[in-house]
């Protein structure tokens, strides 16, 4: 290049720039990111709000629950009438050295209204209520359920007297060290902090602990003791008596009709908790509606039972002649068999329009009143009656379906219930072979063992498959001596769809 006289200059090429910019632009895209994802989930949930406590407060300013709106569980409402006492009055206990109780444990099956009655207790008393749930406590960083029980308390301790009510208690009081394999730490911190917290409050600071669970079996033995969750209160399902005031609270804003008898629909509700029959009021309510009623009849209540019961209608399920066929003899074996035996319960209805998830036909069956407990021959009949349908099948058709599935797992369980729980094999004799279920902190394994011999459990098995045999005969024999009124009822099934219980009386001719 000097050669040809040709300027040049030396020029080392930095790339600094380059390297800066590569760092930057992704930091930078990241933190954009990071930073529309926190505006959506809002300022409660912000980093710094985790440990913060997510009770809902229902101040004594808002439209109040009271007694009056809870009906059919009285016997857990005058236990409860002293809470309130206490939280009104607590010097009218404490002059004699008493001490208010810390804890109340609502215990039930869901729908019973342990949350309607919590509520009911804050309305009574005229005090602030903290409701939330066992779940919204532990989240997936340590310590932050320990830090909202904390911050719960501190809240519920500003505005004393209070109520703090903990729904699915189970949730987050489970049994601590049951898994052998390991388990979250959070979890069973933030039940240490609330073991802690309940035993830290004075009893006359005026907080009073109410909690719900409808698994009480599950829980730590330690939240149980006395000086935390001092009361256990049992919320029963509704008698006959409960329900019908349960459906007149349920029914005082909806336009009935007259002829709409709510002792007739106690009747008929056998079972049912509180939430079901809101549900049914709501469905009859909506039916009517959809029909355009002036007011709601009793027949929109029935078709409300129906669905609640069986499901909903499914009309446009197509099934081939053959298969409605099958259908109409196997509900009619049902109701035959449930029919004539004395110890079964009376048949209301007999279907073969397809209802909910699976079911092709149903026959109703209503007990006339609330039961308790069941003799050996009852439940002997409702093995023969769940039955029934397949020998029905079998002595038409001369060959089975998969029709009976449902039937005959229930009728198993029946019988396997029988030999190992209640005693009622004559070739075992009085013992039960199902140990009463321990806590998971006492069970030494996560998988359920026999406590009894090979030979032992053969004979169970022997004998469970001897009730079945026993109740099938019995079924058929009924069915053989019946097969002209068996023909009768389904060929008009075939042609109703529906059959009511006058109907069915009438065919097999017995007194209504």
């Amino acid at each position: 290049l000097e050669t040809y006289h040709v300027k040049y200059t030396g020029k080392i090429d930095s790339k600094w720039l380059t390297n800066v910019l590569s760092w930057i632009i992704p930091l930078v895209f990241f933190f954009f990111i990071w930073r529309i994802l926190f505006s959506r989930m809002g300022p409660e949930t912000s980093v710094m709000s985790f440990g913060k406590s997510r009770a809902k407060i229902y101040a004594e300013k808002e439209k109040k629950i009271t007694f009056s709106d809870v009906a059919g569980i009285d016997e857990a409402k005058e236990e409860l009438k002293e809470v309130v006492e206490f939280l009104k009055t607590p010097g009218k206990f404490q002059r004699l050295g008493g001490k208010i109780p810390k804890g109340v444990l609502l215990v039930g099956m869901p729908g019973t209204g342990k949350t309607l009655l919590a509520r009911a207790v804050a309305g009574e008393a005229n005090v602030p209520f903290f409701s939330i749930s066992g779940s919204d406590f532990v989240e997936m960083f340590v310590g932050v359920g320990a830090a909202r029980v904390r911050d719960l308390f501190a809240q519920a301790q500003n505005h004393a007297p209070c109520i703090i009510f903990i729904d699915e208690l189970d949730a987050l009081g489970k049994a601590r060290g049951v898994n052998p394999m390991g388990r979250h730490d959070e979890q069973e911190q933030t039940l240490n902090q609330l073991l802690a917290e309940m035993d830290g409050f004075a009893p006359n600071t005026g907080v009073i602990i109410m909690a719900a669970t409808n698994r009480p079996e599950i829980l730590d033995p330690a939240l149980l003791r006395p000086g935390r969750f001092d009361r256990h209160v049992l919320v029963d399902r509704p008698d006959i008596i409960g329900r019908e005031e349960i459906l007149k609270i349920h029914t005082q804003n909806i336009k009935l009709s007259p002829e709409v008898d709510l002792k007739v629909i106690a009747s008929r509700t056998p079972g049912f908790v509180g939430a079901d029959l809101a549900n049914i009021v709501n469905e009859a309510a909506l039916l009517a509606a959809r029909k355009n009623k002036e007011s709601v009849e009793m027949t929109d209540i029935e078709e409300a039972i129906d669905r609640v019961i069986a499901g909903l209608e499914k009309k446009n399920r197509l099934m081939s002649k053959k298969e409605k066929e099958i259908v109409a003899f196997h509900e009619s074996g049902h109701a035959i068999v449930a029919s004539l035996l004395p110890n079964a319960d009376p048949v209301r209805r007999i279907s073969i329009i397809p209802r909910g998830i699976s079911a092709l036909g149903y026959t109703l069956q209503l007990p006339t009143e609330d039961r308790y407990l069941m003799t050996k021959t009852e439940l002997l009949d409702r093995t023969a009656v769940l039955l029934g349908g397949r020998v029905a099948e079998e002595i038409t058709f001369g060959e089975i379906s998969t029709g009976a599935h449902n039937d005959l797992q229930r009728a198993t369980d029946i019988a396997t219930s029988m030999v190992k729980e209640f005693g009622m094999s004559e070739k075992l004799g009085y013992v039960t072979f199902e140990k009463e279920k321990k806590p998971l902190f006492l069970s030494s394994s996560l998988f359920s063992s026999r406590e009894y011999s090979e030979d032992t459990a053969k004979q169970i098995d022997e004998e469970v498959k001897k009730i079945v045999d026993e109740t099938y005969h019995k079924a058929k024999e009924i069915l053989t001596a019946k097969k002209g009124e068996l023909g009768e009822l389904a060929r008009l099934l075939l042609e109703k769809e529906v059959v009511e219980e006058a109907d069915l009386k009438k065919i097999l001719q017995l007194s209504a």
